[in-house]
């Protein structure tokens, strides 16, 4: 077997915003002795982006730079400055009744009519969290627990069957504080007073380039990095033995921000962790590219209805000038042909399983003692927004700096 031909303090696996985030601040506190590798041919991860029909699609679906850590807005101006930038105040729409209703529903009911709110009150006045009944500890139980049964009938059940394609009593509900918390007084007070009553979601303000798709600010970071980020470089094999990747490359420390189960495909992992990785689920989205208008005043827009294939609607020309048409995000274990410009992303979302966070805990020991740092959302294998990854990032790095 060739020898290593290149020892490096940190070893980066993964140049998505997080291992970009890290890479930059160990950079910025005048580390030099790292490198990152990335198995495709731009970083970015599920932030890259490509021009189709003469505009910008994410081909990870919508991704859009949330307003609230200033941190990570210091870090990416950096690169794209605020200048580069356009300001939204968040539209997300919900197709339901045959209307769009502003997203949360449960803080929007009274844009339905006044039958349909009774209705929905009705049920939400009855929802076990109202009652003071216990919290359920599965996902489609507390949905009605917390919603009510119509809410979670009409939206909630529906909507999360065809994202995860999974029987939604195996997800957990750990993650659900992701989730705007709407009581039901605050409910009531929204259809009383005609306005939304409760938490702003996230992306409530976000960025979006004015004259690019979001993978420009992450390209730009990556071409700052010069020879010290190497594209076109999957991991094919890992000998922990001196922690080398690929036999070329070995670390002090690998900074892992790539899926386990690729570890786990590498043999890289002691039996009973590559059982761990092997438990943990991921879900495959489709990205297709539609000529037409979107028809519609949202940047984005869910789509509960369980006859139609899709989840999610992109509506980029409001969001992205100059452009047109819109795209849409199906689970691709359910997707249909494709009848235009479609991306496959194999790891877009993990999946929230009642036992995930025990698998992970297992995975992290073990991966301290063996000298790896998780990082990002599939070394944590959890769901984050783009400004939460970048954060993890800065983070992780100035703690590991100390």
């Amino acid at each position: 077997m060739p020898a290593v031909t290149q020892r490096t303090k940190y070893l980066i696996l993964g140049a998505g915003p997080s291992g970009l985030a890290f890479a930059h601040t160990l950079l910025a506190a005048g580390e030099k002795c790292f490198v990152i590798l990335e198995k495709e041919s731009e970083p970015g991860g599920l932030c890259r982006s490509i021009d189709v029909d003469g505009a910008p699609i994410d081909i990870g679906g919508g991704h859009f730079l949330d307003v609230r850590r200033q941190p990570v807005l210091d870090l990416l101006f950096r690169f794209m400055p605020e200048s580069e930038w356009n300001r939204h105040t968040r539209v997300a729409k919900i197709r339901l009744h045959g209307l769009e209703i502003d997203h949360p529903l449960e803080a929007n009911l009274w844009q339905l009519p006044v039958a349909t709110q009774v209705e929905y009150l009705e049920s939400v006045a009855r929802a076990g969290c109202v009652g003071g009944m216990e919290t359920p500890t599965a996902f489609e139980d507390w949905c009605r627990w917390k919603f009510g049964a119509k809410i979670a009938d009409d939206y909630m059940l529906p909507y999360n069957r065809k994202l995860w394609r999974i029987p939604l009593n195996r997800l957990g509900t750990y993650w659900l504080h992701k989730l705007p918390d709407v009581s039901f007084r605050e409910t009531l007070l929204s259809c009383l007073q005609r306005q939304m009553h409760g938490a702003l979601p996230a992306h409530g303000e976000f960025l979006y380039p004015k004259s690019h798709g979001y993978g420009e600010v992450w390209r730009r970071m990556g071409a700052e990095l010069g020879d010290r980020l190497i594209l076109n470089t999957p991991v094919r094999s890992i000998d922990l033995s001196n922690r080398s990747v690929n036999v070329s490359f070995s670390a002090d420390l690998i900074v892992n921000s790539i899926p386990w189960s690729i570890w786990r495909d590498a043999n890289a992992l002691p039996p009973a962790i590559a059982q761990a990785a092997a438990g943990l689920v991921n879900v495959p989205i489709d990205v297709d590219y539609h000529a037409g208008d979107a028809a519609s005043p949202a940047h984005w827009i869910y789509e509960p209805d369980e006859r139609i294939g899709y989840h999610r609607v992109l509506a980029r020309s409001n969001f992205a000038p100059g452009s047109r048409g819109y795209w849409t995000e199906t689970n691709a274990r359910v997707s249909p042909a494709a009848s235009g410009f479609r991306h496959r992303n194999e790891f877009a979302y993990p999946v929230n399983t009642l036992d995930k966070p025990e698998l992970v805990q297992r995975i992290h020991a073990w991966a301290k003692s063996a000298h790896i740092l998780p990082l990002g959302r599939w070394g944590y294998w959890e769901h984050m927004n783009s400004d939460v990854a970048v954060a993890m990032g800065i983070t992780t790095a100035e703690a590991t700096l100390r």
